[in-house]
This record gives C-alpha cells, structure tokens and sequence, in this order.
C-alpha cells in the first residue's frame, strides 16, 4: 500500500513538472505553457491614466476621420430614386412658377418678430427717379420710354430698340446694319442708291424690322415711307426714303449713328437705402424681408438641378478644394445683401447690395458717407478678416451674403500720422445730413 500513494505521489510530480523536454534542445528554448483546467486567481486591473484617455480619444477621433460616414441602410440606387421621385415632385409643384415669376421661400429669421430692419428690396429708375418694387420695373421703364418720344423721339426710339428687345445678339446685328446704312449715307451723299432702303429687302425683315423701336427710329432721323418703281416689277414697292432736310444735315445722322451704336439697355438701379442706427447690441442680428430670399422659376430650375448632381456626389470622395468650391456655389443662389458697418463710434451704417457686387463697392459707399473722405480706411469683416478695397471679389465670394456686419477702422499708419502731427480725426465720423436722421435699431 505505501509503495501504491508512492507511485501516484511520483505521477502527480511528473504531469505538474510540465511538458518534456527532447535532449537535442538548448536549455534557454522553453515550449509554452499549457493553461491549467483550474481557475487562476486574478488581480483586478488598474484603470488607464488620463495621458493615457487622452491619447486613446485622438486616436479614436482619426480613425472616424479615415472611415467613410455611413448612409443608412437604404442602397445608393433607392436614395437616388428618392431625391429624384422628390424633385419631380416639387417641379409638378412650381409647374405654375412660368406664369407667376417669382417663388417666395418661406422665411427663416426670427420668428414671432414683425419689424423689419428694411422693408424690401427697391430700385430706382434712371429716368424719372421714382422708387419702384421688384415687380414694377419693367413696366415703368416701357412706361417711361414711350413717354419721352413726346420730346426726343430720337433718344426714346434708341432706348426703346436697346430696352425692349431682349436678345442682345439680334440688337447687335440689326444695330450694326442701320450703323452700315447711315455710315453708307455719310461716306457717299452723292449716292442716291444709299438714300432709300427697300422695306420688303431681306436683310431688312430679318435683322431690322423684327426689332421693336427700329422704325421709329428711321422717322425719327428724317426716313419717309414712299412708294417707288422697281425696274423690271410691274408695281411699286415701299421704301424708305431720307429727306432732303435730313440729308442737308449729314453730322446730325452721323451723331445719331453714334448714340445707337453707344446705347445700352435702360435698367433700374438698386436702391442702397442708406440708413444709420445709433449703438445697439442688436447690431449682428438681421430679419430679413422675402425679397432677400424670392427665387425665380429659372432659379428654382437650376436649384432643383444642382440637387439631383448633388445626388451623384453621394458616392465620391471630395478634397478640400471641392468642398470650398460647393460653398462658393451655395453662396451665389442669394441676388442680394443687407451689410452694416460698426464706426469707431458704435453708429452703425447700412445698405442693400447685389450680392455679386465687388468690395470695391462697399469701400465707394461707405466713403460717400464720411466728413473726411480722403482719409483711408480698412473694413474687417467676422473673425478680423481684412477686405481689400483693391481685391476683384465679390460679396458672395467673400461670405458677405444674405448679410454680414463689418468693422470700420482708420488706416493706423496715417492715424499715427495724424497724432504725431498733434491732431485727432473727428470724432463725428458721418456727414452731418446723415447724422440728423439717425435712427434706433430695434
């Protein structure tokens, strides 16, 4: 019995002596270890510093950087269908948009709040002056066109060619003929031939008479409708004949060749509605009239297009050049901007801009509202970028639109000038008429 728990005690020793070992190994070479069957107490472990955290959550934040963003579970083909069953859906909508004009966006500034910091978007007609709405330009400047024939049938028959007609390559080429014609009278006034023009010509219907203002722009500058013979024709046809009056005063057709081939189209300009506000906290909040958001049915068009190629970007990585590209086009669907200028006094000056206009503009305006004009100035806009008056950039290149508060500052090398000269600027910066009729932004 002794020598029987002998040999179990010597069995026992030999399996927990671990695996063999051949006689050809070196003794450094150790085989692995076999896990035992029995539980193997465990300290418990230690959390990780926060050097440790930290270097564990940048880690993390670069490797959700690398991953692509996911999509959700729909397929790319079924959000494609989608946005494109969405898109139709909203051109059934604006079907009516052809006849109406304009699409209004519903505003997204302020809600609950009626006051308006300007009260819309307005221009001005260079012809009479009046202040006219969106809507009405058009028909006020016809208006106002046909009404100056009364005085000067010459000047209103020019406008009316340039303003009425919108294809500007037929304008050019029916200007350029009558151009021909007139030139043809001045260079050979002997030349009987270049005095009349046949009205049934086909140069004549197809470049001239389909213009609107072209004939009166003939009667206007001494022509006569006339019937004449035409050799080898049974009956007389209709010309166009120059009158003698006219044709003893050939620097007068040569003056009015000149204003057609100069004129341009007679459009409103937009008015800037300057406003000054004296301080208020309130300086970078803007509610914004609709007509900052009106869409045109071609805009909406082109909105509903750049949608569905925006469908098609789903699945392309973009580089950072691209990415600014796509927001540089975002900005441009806005026509107009509101922009405020805070003076080193806290006043604060205000206009309406197209959104496409260039900094040099803002500089212009801004200038034109100064006591000492001559005196150079900066404007910085949010986060102290500088705007340079001489940079070619437009507003909505800059991220100045639908509108944007800029800081005014005097050039600091001629302030340093100035006070080592024992002088200060004023301290009213604006022109006394503005300054009277300053107002509170609320």
């Amino acid at each position: 019995m002794k020598k029987f728990f002998q040999e179990i005690k010597a069995d026992i020793k030999f399996k927990s002596a671990g695996p063999g070992q051949k006689l050809t190994e070196s003794v450094g070479e150790k085989a692995p270890k076999e896990k035992p069957n029995q539980l193997v107490l465990r300290h418990p472990r230690q959390g990780p510093t926060d050097e440790a955290q930290m270097a564990a959550a940048a880690a993390l934040a670069r490797l959700e950087q690398k991953q692509p963003r996911a999509r959700g579970p729909m397929a790319q083909d079924s959000i494609r269908n989608q946005v494109r069953k969405e898109l139709l859906a909203e051109a059934t909508a604006s079907g009516s948009l052809d006849t109406l004009g304009t699409n209004m966006v519903p505003e997204a500034k302020e809600e609950g709040s009626t006051h308006l910091v300007v009260p819309g978007v307005y221009f001005t007609c260079p012809l009479t002056g009046a202040i006219l709405r969106k809507d009405q330009r058009e028909t006020h400047i016809k208006e106002a066109i046909l009404s100056h024939f009364s005085t000067d049938p010459v000047a209103a028959s020019i406008m009316k060619i340039h303003t009425f007609n919108k294809d500007r390559d037929r304008v050019k080429l029916g200007v350029d003929t009558i151009a021909r014609y007139l030139e043809n009278i001045h260079l050979h006034p002997e030349e009987e031939k270049y005095q009349k023009i046949k009205l049934q010509n086909k140069v004549f219907q197809e470049r001239i008479n389909c213009l609107e203002g072209t004939l009166e722009f003939f009667e206007a500058i001494g022509f006569q409708k006339a019937l004449l013979p035409v050799p080898d024709q049974e009956g007389p046809e209709e010309f166009y004949v120059l009158s003698e009056a006219a044709l003893a005063q050939l620097q007068s057709l040569e003056r009015h060749r000149e204003q057609l081939l100069c004129a341009e189209p007679v459009r409103a300009t937009l008015a800037r509605q300057r406003r000054v506000f004296r301080p208020s906290p309130l300086a970078s909040q803007f509610n914004l009239p609709a007509d900052f958001f009106n869409l045109t049915a071609e805009e909406v068009k082109r909105e509903q297009r750049l949608r569905s190629e925006a469908v098609d970007r789903l699945s392309v990585l973009r580089t950072k050049a691209m990415r600014e590209k796509e927001e540089q086009r975002e900005m441009r669907k806005y026509t107009y901007t509101l922009l405020r200028v805070r003076l080193p006094d806290g006043c604060l000056l205000q206009g309406t801009f197209y959104a496409r206009e260039r900094v040099a503009t803002l500089y212009m305006f801004v200038r034109e509202a100064l006591q000492s004009d001559w005196l150079p100035f900066e404007l910085l806009a949010c986060g102290g970028q500088k705007l340079s008056e001489d940079e070619n950039l437009a507003f909505n290149e800059c991220g100045l639109v639908p509108s944007a508060l800029l800081t005014f500052s005097w050039d600091a090398a001629v302030l340093e000038d100035i006070r080592a000269a024992g002088a200060e600027p004023n301290s009213s910066i604006l022109k006394p008429e503005l300054l009277s009729a300053i107002e509170k932004l609320s």
